[in-house]
């Protein structure tokens, strides 16, 4: 069952009577003040030439989750802060339905850094952050350099930016796992699958005009375009017949043409009609952008209050809510501290980072924007990351909990009539496990950074970021791994049982 078909009215629905009290902090403060953090932002590996180094930045507070719980839930300063108690539980093995080997974690930390190394090392620096450019990208092929070259040199930097942001930002959606059995052949004949599969096939169908309203300029995305699409335009987009099904065709299809309508928003997207492609303008223009010098300086929660608020229409209402509010990737754990309302649950608005990650490389290397308060961002609690810590044995499923997602996953497989090759542990992305696998996930990855530089001898302005170790180590890490212990069908050591909306 996926997130579209909901087990109860109620079960993901908090009340706030329910509330609790105790005013327990995570990792920021939550007085309400103005944080001032010093950070260089960088996109390590494509830098913008002469970009002068960051002052210290006033960025906005989070909300006060006493005062506006739903607010706080939805903002980037809750996803941290509340995945820190999981990770507590996790350190002194007290989690719900894993068990941790902490004695295991240096050994996660050397396989990590032994990928790093055999890839790039010494030359750390080039090390670009986890987006999807890279996606596009595979096979070596450079397809988002030779569409900039594709286009005439009238096409000035923004329009170009935005052409970028409207592909990346579709691509992105697109962007849930694929299965074990789907592949695209590309324009150029070769077969990729999984998620560079998924950035090919939406680069080409952006350039076939698929997303676009308008036959004389076909690269674009708007949302008359998207709310033209159908599942049979998408699927045949996608390659997808009865012999090469992808999971959660319908329901990626629901959050392209729900973009359509959130494209109606001109504030974020512009005069109709929108496109994803705008918001370039509105960040520019947005009040609490400055400059430094020439270069524009724009706020991480100025990028994720528009993403969030602009991008709300789309998200399934089947999720959790908070006083009828809708929170998104966001959902109850039992690892958090007792309480009957808010403070249980997590949130980890997963393809909105993303998003974020990925748009933060188009309006950098082609507009020198700088993004101050990037540290804000979390590592991606996705199949990936999370299967890195389950195959190396730091974290291991309770036998219970093993049983019953096996049970779960030959029943998946007998209702869609296929063998199971390879058994793993299934459960849909609002079980219990699930949800304490991702938020664990979540924390393990900002304690295995600084195990990381340490072990690279990087300190300072040298050190990794939290994308570039996405990038160069527990991503790709996590994906061979599971190609060694799952070589079959090379997929995650937990099947999600997704509808494309998710992962």
């Amino acid at each position: 069952m996926g997130l579209f078909s909901k087990k109860s009215s109620k079960a993901n629905s908090v009340a706030s009577d329910g509330s609790s009290k105790s005013g327990r902090k995570g990792v920021y403060s939550m007085n309400g003040s103005t944080k001032s953090l010093n950070t260089q932002s960088r996109i390590s590996g494509c830098p913008s030439p002469g970009l002068p180094p960051i002052p210290q930045v006033d960025l906005p507070p989070a909300p006060d989750p006493h005062q506006d719980p739903s607010a706080y839930l939805r903002s980037i300063y809750a996803v941290r802060e509340r995945s820190r108690f999981v990770l507590e539980a996790a350190q002194k093995n007290q989690l719900t339905n894993f068990t941790v080997d902490m004695s295991k974690f240096p050994d996660v930390a050397e396989y990590v850094v032994s990928i790093i190394k055999r890839d790039f090392a010494p030359d750390y620096h080039t090390i670009p952050p986890h987006g999807r450019w890279q996606h596009f990208d595979v096979g070596g092929t450079p397809r988002v350099d030779n569409l900039l070259k594709c286009w005439p040199e009238d096409v000035d930097q923004k329009e170009r930016t935005r052409r970028l942001i409207d592909l990346f930002l579709v691509s992105v959606l697109l962007d849930a796992g694929a299965g074990n059995k789907w592949q695209y052949k590309a324009s150029n004949g070769r077969i990729y699958r999984r998620s560079e599969g998924l950035a090919v096939a939406s680069l080409e169908m952006f350039t076939a005009g698929l997303f676009s309203s308008n036959p004389s300029q076909r690269h674009q995305v708007d949302g008359a375009g998207l709310k033209n699409l159908t599942v049979e335009s998408l699927s045949k987009g996608l390659q997808v017949t009865p012999e090469n099904p992808l999971e959660g065709l319908e329901g990626r299809c629901s959050l392209l043409m729900n973009l359509g309508t959130a494209m109606d928003n001109s504030t974020y997207f512009g005069a109709s009609p929108g496109r994803p492609g705008n918001m370039l303008d509105f960040l520019l223009d947005h009040p609490v952008t400055s400059k430094l010098g020439n270069t524009p300086v724009v706020a991480i929660p100025t990028l994720w209050d528009l993403l969030m608020d602009g991008l709300a229409p789309i998200w399934p209402q089947s999720r959790t809510q908070f006083n009828g509010v809708s929170l998104g990737d966001a959902w109850q754990c039992s690892s958090m501290p007792p309480a009957p309302g808010w403070e249980r649950i997590v949130p980890f608005h997963k393809l909105t980072q993303w998003l974020c990650y990925s748009l933060l490389v188009p309006m950098t290397k082609l507009m020198g924007i700088m993004f101050v308060g990037q540290e804000l961002l979390t590592g991606l609690p996705e199949y990936r990351n999370g299967g890195l810590f389950i195959d190396t044995g730091l974290i291991t499923l309770k036998t219970p909990h093993q049983e019953r997602g096996i049970k779960r996953f030959h029943e998946n497989a007998e209702k869609k009539g296929v063998t199971g090759v390879e058994v793993v542990p299934a459960f849909t992305p609002d079980d219990d496990v699930i949800v304490e696998w991702r938020a664990v996930t979540l924390g393990f990855l900002d304690l295995l950074l600084e195990d990381v530089n340490k072990l690279l001898g990087l300190s300072g302005p040298d050190t990794l970021s939290l994308a570039q170790m996405l990038e160069a180590g527990t991503w790709k890490g996590g994906r061979e791994l599971a190609e060694v212990s799952r070589p079959n069908t090379k997929g995650p050591p937990i099947m999600i049982l997704s509808d494309g909306t998710v992962f």
